[in-house]
């Protein structure tokens, strides 16, 4: 009586599904990786690019925030460092990298 049950559930199966295609299985991870990279490896590199861009074109004269909230004018600029006046005759150098950004009140007048 059991097995009974069992063989009529067994029969009303019917055929098993087919196994999805190569590209139905690649597809899915693909499109997360298309995702990905737009959202975010695409916006970083332009940030990126950004960054190096305002690093070439610093100038002695203005005025910079730092990674460490330091705002400062630079008096120099080299290759890999900058001179950078904090006040009070405080004058600090550091790697041209950590320079974040031009202060808001210096981007503001231009």
């Amino acid at each position: 009586m059991i097995n009974n049950l069992f063989v009529g559930t067994a029969l009303a199966q019917g055929k098993a599904a087919a196994e999805p295609s190569m590209l139905e299985l690649l597809a899915m991870p693909a499109m997360i990786l298309v995702i990905m990279y737009l959202f975010m490896i695409r916006p970083q590199q332009k940030k990126q690019k950004e960054h190096q861009e305002l690093l070439q074109n610093l100038k002695s004269g203005d005025e910079v925030v730092t990674t460490g909230g330091i705002i400062g004018r630079i008096k120099a600029v080299s290759d890999a460092f900058v001179t950078i006046d904090a006040g009070a005759n405080n004058q600090l150098k550091i790697q041209k990298h950590h320079v974040v950004s031009l202060s808001p009140k210096a981007a503001a007048k231009k």
